[in-house]
């Protein structure tokens, strides 16, 4: 690619003869100029870039002929060799028309600006002084600056002649300004050297003028400045409606960009994308706005939308515009339709583009820019409303997100950055010579000469063969991106049959026919559910776009459920995912437009009902089956925690409801991972409890974090001391799986909250409260948070039964009060649930200090008989209450696999007997929380036979890695007894040597 200019020795014999006969030009009609100039041609870097610029661009070659003082003043402060600095083109603008006093100056003024301007621009980039952005950057600035610039000025002129727009809100009378939505380029800061400037108007609330009875002085005012229809001395004769205000206001504005004078014209203005297009009103109110596009806006202007941006008008109210506009550009799904959309835009594009000849064009044309919008667009509009991120403007940093994010291959990103990059500086080139709006390539001789000069090539051929492989590579990726990713499948022989099956053609013994030579070992339910389907009525009063989306999607499922190994129990597990999106059958898409996603959601489904449940209960998990190699990837704490410090960072910490969404998002995406993971065999049953423990963990610590900043926002920090905020004194302790890192799928949350804030002080905010009920809000708040089911289900069951006194307890008690209770009060049981404590969230240095406590409790001294009474005694009223009354006494006896004789329970009691009974000599016991370790510990320390401790650990992961199946299954933890005979012997009898029976 052609970034740099060629040296001057190159320039052709045509354009060297242009910029000869400028030069005499320039000479015969600034006489005044002659010695500047001339001293100015000794400086070859200066006669170097006057012959780059006159060369490319006849229209900046007039524009210094014409108005040489232009000329001199540029060169003379350097500003042709330099970017500017922020906001500076609007800070030169404001200057300027600061003693602008007319319509008339204020025109003249603006035009003048913006030819200072364009020279300055067209000169840096023919040069290659800048780059692209800085190209596009400034013409951006330019034109936002003269709007706001007009804009100020009407509003106060029709002010003083009608009074301000007002409206009453909250009973308050509040001034309304005119918002100004620049679309386009112009919103993503990626105007061209001649763009036209898409502009949308409208503004808050409807009212009318205030003000109309003030008298205005005739001094102050001219009829000029009051416009036509204000020749009265007074502001008028009765109020404005808002909208007859801001139209006057609107004309004012597009006249002075648009109209053309003496001095040219500041930015040609096109209202075309405003709602009803030229048939719609040319301001609208933020209602009517909202209204129109909830109800009636097309695909195309959600495309256009994603460029919005507000240029002018008041900014707070701006901001206000954006959020109700949002929902409607961004789906908060996945939202493959879109693609369907671009397709449908593109074929039209093209058939426009073969009407009008215009393949050389290079905004339109095959592997054109519009192209490159296109495919960042797809990607926007699909993913936008879920990834943040994506809701950028600019073509460029789209592409790199989508390189970032592994959405695009890193070359593709690469082929096309540097083919945007050539378009836009060839687009550029084109547009300098001439200012003319046009992306047509030239046919004549001189302007293609220029052309390929400007754009570093010593011909035509070179650059026409450049740009050629750049439109080439374009084309193939927006083919690849846009096409039909269904279309090459072949059909399996009951897709084939889709049509006919679905419609009733055969009878029930054919259909079946069919089914069964696919191999369907369920063909008679299959064909119930299709017909239960078929009847169903939704599908029944489906508009024609959801019903084609269904027609195009089973065809696809039933050729996808064929290579199955059992397709019935594949098919008939995803029917409740078919029918849970048949109002949103954007999902549907979602799985057409990717058959590897089609492919995992069958592979998935087969293997396992729970997540058939968990996707049909929540369809916007379809997500994470599209990219294979994440799917089945589960990332470590320290990413788990980065990833999701990452999303909320979009959210603003007062947005509870959006938080609570993300992190059910969060935490039911990673467990699909998990479990995707564990039913394909990629992750053991140790790993898969480490990870189901660590999403919970990192959830937890958010959700503190949460609810600290939702209390302290209201009521300030709690005191350490009088005048010393504490430092969030306050953790979460994890008992049960939760603290012994053994979550399982469908694990609630044992959690017991304690802090160490001093009594008797209080919240140090504007409305504070004492410490301890400040606590109690934050346990409180936590457990909404963790509890409440939103449209995305609910986080973690939570129970809090473990703390002290259990129910009768308080919610949240302190340390110190703690200590107490489990020294003097605790019973054995809640000894024993304290072997598997361990803190899950909070303050580092309270965490260390529960973990010497729980340390320092574990290993007192005990009575060994009473501790095995005890232990017995619980061990026995637990499985009176959770084991199934005579399954192990049946004619086919069933083994539980948690509560049955030598099962889990059983291993828990004896690990947490003994840490009970020997920590106070052996230590080390208890400092892990889960079974494994500590039955490695007690193997360490010779307290367990080797022998016995392998065979415990292998019976308790046997039974856990079994249980988790058949959670994954939807089963009951029940196996014939047989089954686990050899691992139920050895619990048992290691039991009785252990504790034994009464």
């Amino acid at each position: 690619m052609h970034n740099s200019p060629l040296p001057l020795t190159a320039l052709p014999e045509l354009l060297a003869a242009d910029v000869e006969k400028y030069k005499q030009q320039f000479i015969e009609r600034n006489p005044d100029y002659n010695d500047w100039f001339s001293r100015r041609l000794t400086d070859n870097d200066f006669r170097l870039q006057l012959a780059r610029t006159w060369a490319g661009s006849q229209y900046a070659a007039e524009l210094c002929c014409r108005q040489p003082q232009v000329f001199q003043q540029l060169v003379n402060s350097n500003e042709l060799q330099r970017d500017y600095a922020a906001n500076e083109i609007e800070e030169r603008l404001t200057a300027l028309l600061s003693a602008v006093s007319d319509e008339e100056q204020l025109n003249q003024q603006l035009r003048q600006f913006r030819a200072q301007q364009m020279l300055r621009i067209i000169w840096r980039d023919l040069n290659r002084l800048g780059d692209l952005q800085d190209t596009t950057r400034d013409v951006s600035a330019l034109a936002q600056a003269s709007i706001r610039q007009a804009l100020d000025f009407f509003h106060q002129q029709l002010c003083e002649s009608y009074g301000r727009p007002t409206a009453v809100i909250d009973g308050n009378a509040l001034e309304q300004k005119m918002i100004v939505l620049g679309m386009g380029k112009l919103g993503a800061w990626e105007l061209n050297v001649s763009s036209d400037i898409d502009l949308i108007f409208c503004y808050p609330c409807s009212g009318e003028t205030v003000g109309s009875e003030a008298i205005v002085s005739k001094k102050r005012v001219s009829k000029k400045r009051l416009g036509k229809n204000s020749g009265e001395n007074r502001v008028g004769k009765k109020p404005l409606d808002n909208g007859e205000f801001f139209t006057r206001l609107a004309c004012k504005l597009i006249n002075s960009l648009d109209q053309r004078t003496a001095d040219g014209f500041v930015f040609r203005v096109d209202m075309r994308l405003r709602p009803y297009g030229q048939s719609g009103a040319l301001v609208l109110s933020f209602d009517a706005m909202e209204e129109y596009y909830q109800s009636q806006g097309r695909d195309w202007e959600r495309y256009a939308m994603i460029k919005a941006r507000v240029v002018a008008g008041d900014p707070g109210q701006g901001q206000q515009l954006m959020d109700l506009l949002r929902p409607f550009t961004y789906r908060r799904y996945i939202d493959f339709s879109a693609i369907e959309s671009l397709r449908s835009m593109k074929k039209m594009i093209r058939q426009e583009v073969k009407r009008r000849r215009l393949h050389n064009d290079i905004k339109l044309g095959v592997g054109g820019i519009r192209e490159i919008e296109f495919i960042a667009q797809c990607f926007q509009l699909i993913r936008g409303g879920r990834d943040i991120d994506l809701q950028e403007r600019r073509v460029q940093a789209v592409l790199w997100l989508l390189e970032e994010k592994n959405y695009m291959p890193q070359q593709a990103v690469a082929e096309l950055q540097q083919a945007y990059i050539f378009l836009r500086n060839t687009e550029h080139a084109i547009q300098a010579f001439n200012d003319q709006q046009t992306q047509l390539l030239p046919d004549d001789d001189h302007p293609k000469i220029a052309l390929a000069f400007s754009m570093g090539f010593t011909s035509w051929n070179g650059f026409f063969s450049a740009l050629s492989e750049h439109r080439k590579k374009v084309d193939y990726h927006f083919c690849e991106i846009i096409s039909d990713a269904h279309e090459k499948n072949d059909s399996g022989a009951v897709a084939a049959h889709w049509k006919d099956i679905w419609f009733n053609a055969f009878d029930d013994e054919a259909g079946k026919k069919i089914l069964l030579d696919a191999g369907h070992e369920k063909a008679d339910e299959v064909l119930n559910r299709i017909t239960h389907l078929r009847e169903d009525g939704i599908v029944l009063r489906m508009q024609v776009v959801g019903r084609e989306r269904l027609d195009q999607f089973m065809p696809l499922l039933l050729q996808a459920t064929e290579r199955a190994e059992q397709p019935s129990a594949a098919l008939l597990r995803i029917f409740p995912l078919v029918e849970s999106v048949l109002r949103r059958t954007a999902y549907l898409i979602l799985l057409v437009e990717n058959p590897g996603a089609l492919q995992q959601l069958v592979i998935l489904c087969a293997a396992s009902p729970w997540i058939a449940v968990q996707l049909a209960k929540y369809p916007v998990l379809l997500d994470e089956l599209l990219d294979a190699r994440t799917l089945y990837q589960v990332p470590e704490k320290e990413a788990l925690r980065a990833e999701l410090q990452q999303q909320m960072l979009r959210l603003p910490w007062d947005d509870l409801d959006a938080h609570m969404e993300a992190l059910r998002y969060f935490k039911q995406a990673h467990q699909l991972h998990v479990s995707a993971a564990e039913v394909t065999s990629k992750l053991p049953l140790m790993k898969v409890s480490d990870y189901l423990t660590m999403i919970a963990e990192v959830v937890l610590e958010h959700v503190l974090e949460l609810a600290w900043y939702n209390l302290t926002e209201k009521h300030g920090r709690p005191q350490k001391a009088e005048g010393v905020p504490c430092d969030k004194d306050f953790i979460v302790v994890g008992y049960g799986k939760l603290g012994g890192i053994e979550l399982g799928h469908s694990s609630d949350l044992d959690l017991v909250f304690l802090h160490d804030a001093a009594a008797g002080l209080s919240t140090d905010g504007e409305r504070p409260i004492d410490n301890s009920l400040f606590f109690t809000r934050l346990g409180q708040r936590m457990i909404h948070i963790l509890t409440t089911q939103t449209p995305s289900g609910m986080l973690y069951e939570v129970d809090m039964r473990l703390r002290p006194s259990g129910t009768s307890g308080l919610l949240v008690s302190s340390l110190k009060a703690f200590k107490i209770y489990q020294k003097q009060h605790a019973w054995t049981w809640e000894q024993q649930a304290l072997v598997r404590a361990r803190v899950v969230a909070g303050d580092r240095a309270l965490q260390k200090f529960f973990e010497a406590l729980r340390l320092e409790l574990l290993c007192e001294p005990r009575d060994c008989e009473g501790l095995k009474e005890d232990v017995r005694e619980m061990r026995l009223k637990m499985r009176d209450h959770m084991l199934p009354k005579g399954l192990e006494q049946a004619e086919n006896p069933i083994f539980h696999l948690k509560h049955g004789s030598g099962a889990i329970v059983d291993i828990e009691f004896m690990v947490q007997y003994a840490v009970l009974a020997w920590s106070h000599q052996h230590p080390a016991l208890a400092v892990y929380t889960d079974n494994i370790r500590i039955l490695e510990s007690l193997q360490q320390a010779g307290l367990f036979s080797n022998a016995d401790a392998e065979a415990l650990t292998d019976a308790y992961k046997a039974y856990r890695a079994h249980a988790h199946r058949l959670s994954l299954l939807q089963q009951p933890s029940e196996v014939p007894m047989a089954k686990f005979d050899y691992h139920r012997r050895t619990v048992v009898a290691k039991w009785l040597e252990l504790i034994g029976w009464n």
